[in-house]
Order: structure tokens, then sequence, then C-alpha cells
């Protein structure tokens, strides 16, 4: 029954990570297409916030509830395929939102909250293009090792 509880856990926190970058970039392509800065603004801090409630305390409790679970199922987590190259591919998701999503996100905030008159679309978009992309990378890579924990591959 432990298992079983920490393996649900997991999974719970599993979809609100996932969903929540999902909309967050969903959110963010509704407001730029709307080509005003002040919606952008208002979408990006509601990305920012979201991030903080939903996404880095899921990442907790993946973590947490799949480690918890895997030991408690007596499964040895470097040693089992599928657990080890999850864990390879959510490091690198963190590794790379920390690194290039975060900040991407906070210039953004500051570029569309801060500007007066002209708004420079130019460098705007040459910025929201990289957080889409290191958005979009931080989004499969946990896919993906989603996929492999479900197909439970490589065995």
């Amino acid at each position: 029954m432990v298992y079983a509880f920490l393996k649900l856990l997991h999974i719970f926190a599993v979809i609100i990570f996932m969903g929540n970058i999902f909309t967050g970039l969903f959110w963010m392509h509704i407001a730029v297409k709307s080509k005003d800065p002040k919606i952008i603004s208002h979408s990006i801090k509601g990305v920012i916030k979201s991030d903080r409630l939903f996404t880095i305390p899921g990442v907790i409790f993946i973590t947490l509830g799949g480690f918890m679970a895997a030991i408690s199922g007596r499964l040895p987590l470097l040693h089992t395929g599928w657990i080890f190259w999850s864990i390879v591919l959510f490091s690198i998701s963190g590794l790379a939102f920390a690194w290039k999503v975060a900040p991407l996100q906070k210039k953004i905030k500051n570029l569309t909250s801060n500007h007066s008159g002209d708004f420079d679309w130019t460098f705007f978009k040459k910025v929201y293009s990289q957080w889409e992309l290191w958005g979009l990378f931080s989004l499969l890579t946990p896919f993906a090792a989603l996929v492999m924990m479900v197909l439970k591959l490589p065995h």
C-alpha cells in the first residue's frame, strides 16, 4: 500500500508539473499574438507565479515520490534503465529551466513591464523565441522521461 500511495503522489505531481508547463507555453503564445505588451506582461507574470506554485513544488514531489516509491518497491535507481534515464532527462530539464527559461522569463517581464511609448518588438521577438525554444526543450525532456517511465524503457 505504501508503494501504491508513493506512486500515486509521483504521478499526481507529474500531471501538475507537465500541465503547468504546457499551459504556460500556450498562454504566452496567445499573449504574444495579441501584440499588446500589457497582456504579455500580465501573462509572463502569471507564468512566473504558476512556476512558483506548481512547477517547483511539482519537482519536489516528483523527486520525493519517485525516489521513495522506487525504494519502497525495491527498484535500484541507478540500475533500472527507465528510472536512471528518466532521472537524467528530468535533471537536464531542471538545468535548462534554471539557466535559460527562468532568466528569459525575467527578461520578458522586465521588457514588457517597463516599456514606455515605442516597444522594441525586434528585440522582444528574439528574447521570446529563445524562451519558447528553451521552454519547449524543458517540456520535451520530462515528457520523454514520462514516456520512459510508463513504458518502462529501456529495461
